[in-house]
């Protein structure tokens, strides 16, 4: 596996005009988008009828998750992102919408579901101390009436787009059935089609461009752990043929990313991440980089380089945040050729912090 401790002064330089790319790329985003709501409040004291605290409430917040939370980075980096998912008719619906309206993103695809709930996340923060987390979602398929709905709005976002995201966060919007449609589109389209997968089938994505699986989910696929550089050359190539030869890029936290493709041989990128405060939210960000580079008509590598150099900017910030064209350029102008020093691993208590 090769492996560069430094980026050479010309790939930062391809780097560099790769960013000067990525302005005004379309990307269309499908997949489960979730409403991340924070309730804001003080708690003072102990309630009466049980042991908990009792939380007055001082604000709401609300952000896009998910697939939203996928598009959002897309449009933080100057790309037109729109968004095809599920919601449900209800408030929580409305306050998704306005949210991504107010972060650049078109929310031209979202299809009501009537029969299930918006997917909300709450997340009850008192003195910067998230006391409880609600979950209100439905994983039921989706009806064939809406899984065609969204379909038809999929169809033409990404004939217009240069490139598409499917984004599966195992809510049950991305069936077979969908996966194997969006994927079809877009290389009937000739456009590129990132997945950032879930669950232990990957059969599902066949055909797609690359695939992206952190750790944990290629060790279930490949049903093998994944302990030194060797394993991870194993594990790369089981999964490319359960893919029928699409990209792999295994994301491994502070060990960086394993690039699987056949054009070249494996390729290892380290770590950028000075410090890791937060992990909520990278393999969004990862994504969305990799659908706007490949867009822009960027090499495997050098879009793996960007995104891996995006999500080390992404981990360093509290909660599920976006990154900037000028946190990129900072980022390559200033220190694209040093090598990163290990990652602290240390996270910071932060109310938004969660795993979904």
């Amino acid at each position: 596996m090769g492996s560069s401790p430094a980026m050479e002064p010309e790939v930062n330089q391809a780097l560099l005009s790769l960013l000067g790319r990525l302005p005004g790329r379309r990307v269309a985003v499908v997949g489960d988008a979730m409403l991340d709501e924070y309730v804001w409040g003080e708690a003072r004291r102990i309630s009466s009828e049980a042991p908990v605290p009792v939380v007055e409430v001082r604000q709401r917040t609300f952000a896009p998750g998910g697939c939203g939370n996928v598009a959002v980075n897309v449009a933080s980096l100057g790309g037109a992102a729109e968004l095809g998912a599920v919601v449900g008719s209800d408030p929580k619906a409305g306050a998704l919408r306005d949210a991504l309206l107010e972060r650049g993103v078109s929310p031209s695809g979202l299809v009501i579901d009537t029969g299930r709930p918006t997917t909300t996340k709450t997340r009850i923060v008192a003195r910067n101390q998230q006391i409880a987390r609600i979950d209100c979602e439905s994983r039921a398929p989706l009806p064939c009436s809406v899984e065609d709905a969204l379909l038809g709005w999929a169809a033409g976002a990404i004939g217009a787009a240069d490139a598409c995201v499917l984004s599966d966060y195992a809510k049950g919007v991305v069936s077979n059935r969908l996966a194997a449609a969006v994927i079809d589109m877009a290389a009937l389209a000739g456009k590129p089609v990132v997945v950032d997968p879930k669950g232990r089938d990957l059969r599902k994505y066949r055909g797609a461009t690359v695939v992206t699986p952190n750790v944990a989910e290629a060790e279930q696929a490949a049903n093998r752990d994944i302990n030194h550089h060797h394993d991870v050359e194993a594990v790369g190539s089981e999964l490319q043929s359960i893919l029928g030869g699409s990209a792999v890029l295994i994301t491994r936290g502070a060990e960086g990313m394993s690039l699987f493709c056949d054009t070249r041989a494996s390729l290892h990128i380290p770590a950028v991440a000075r410090a890791v405060y937060d992990v909520t939210g990278a393999g969004d960000t990862v994504v969305g980089v990799l659908a706007l580079a490949l867009g822009a008509g960027a090499s495997f590598e050098l879009a793996a380089r960007l995104a891996n150099l995006a999500a080390g900017i992404a981990v360093g910030k509290l909660g599920a945040a976006a990154v900037t064209p000028a946190e990129l350029l900072e980022a390559l102008s200033a220190d694209g050729t040093r090598p990163a020093r290990p990652a602290d691993t240390t996270q910071a208590a932060d109310p938004r912090r969660s795993v979904i």
